[in-house]
């Protein structure tokens, strides 16, 4: 077991490392910015180190800060949360190259699925299935006019190193490609630092549904049932619900499978996501401390079958001030 971890995030998710850590006797370390000195996840840990100031380019998102803390502090394990660099490569090829275990999962399977047109690709290759969409990303528009006639409409183009809802644009008939297409580019080269995109059909009125899911390293993948994120703003969630009233015991079945398979076929550890907290309800029981276990070598644990009822509901990001430009409801 890990004698020591640096928590490298802020608020709710590093709580829950926190916590998580104290229950299994092992040492926490909070890694905070200047804005956040009094912040509860501060109080809480055994050790905190200051990275940076208020800016999170400068603090939470800087790597050799964030690296030196670990090393000054002697942790043997990084936990990168949700959001920042929890979907860094970078990030882990340098905890592995500092001898500093990193939480999540191996840096290649982190680089494959952030690009989203790759990990398409992989997941066709694992026999998951999948919408109709360009064989990878597109580069001009004469290509996208073609494969949107392949696809057909309405279809929508998407960022490759995408997320968040951005760098995305629904095309309902031919005329709107152009302007869309380079619409979404430049959104995407903006956001993301990479103007790729890809093309994919669109669903009018498609049932969102995740699956959560956690991997070791002897090839050993569980899901931990469904949540339903269909209520969405801007391609971005507002409110999750689990289990989803629109899925069947059978559906889950084969969907949960599909979902293990995929996990299995890329040897994906998860990444504890923003939704985790409504998993965290159904199952009773801390998501974070499986993963500590998984990323030692040590086998999954036997999981329970979920509760069915009554549904957990998670009311997100209600802050409409995160929306730049937010029209009232």
């Amino acid at each position: 077991m890990f004698k020591k971890i640096l928590v490298a995030n802020r608020g709710e998710i590093a709580l829950r490392v926190i916590f998580a850590c104290r229950e299994l006797g092992i040492k926490t370390v909070a890694v905070y910015s200047e804005a956040d000195e009094n912040s509860l996840h501060v109080r809480f840990a055994d050790e905190d180190i200051c990275i940076g100031p208020a800016r999170s380019s400068e603090s939470y998102l800087n790597v050799p800060a964030i690296i030196s803390a670990a090393e000054i502090t002697g942790a043997d394990a990084l936990h990168p949360g949700y959001g920042f660099l929890s979907e860094s490569a970078y990030l882990a090829e340098v905890c592995e190259a500092c001898h500093i275990r990193f939480i999540g999962p191996d840096p290649s399977v982190i680089r494959l699925l952030g690009d989203k047109a790759k990990a398409r690709r992989a997941m066709k290759k694992a026999g998951v299935p999948m919408l109709p969409g360009s064989d990878g990303p597109v580069e001009s528009e004469e290509r996208a006019i073609k494969t949107a006639q392949q696809i057909g409409y309405p279809m929508i183009i998407k960022a490759v190193a995408g997320g968040g809802g951005r760098g995305m644009r629904i095309v309902k008939t031919p005329a709107d490609l152009p302007h869309a297409f380079k619409t979404a580019q430049r959104e995407a080269e903006s956001a993301f630092g990479v103007g790729d995109v890809y093309l994919e059909k669109y669903l009018e009125s498609p049932r969102h549904i995740e699956f959560q899911i956690l991997g070791d390293h002897h090839g050993n993948v569980v899901h931990l049932g469904e949540r339903e994120c269909s209520i969405q703003r801007r391609h971005q969630k507002l409110l999750e619900e689990s289990p989803s009233v629109a899925v069947t015991e059978k559906i889950r079945r084969k969907m949960g499978g599909v979902v293990v398979d995929a996990a299995r076929a890329v040897q994906y550890t998860t990444i504890v996501k923003t939704q985790a907290p409504v998993v965290r309800v159904l199952t009773m029981k801390l998501t974070v401390v499986a993963r500590f276990r998984a990323i030692q070598s040590s086998h999954l644990p036997a999981c329970p079958p979920l509760p069915r009822s009554p549904p957990a509901v998670l009311l997100q990001r209600m802050q409409c001030a995160q929306w730049e430009n937010c029209p009232p409801f």
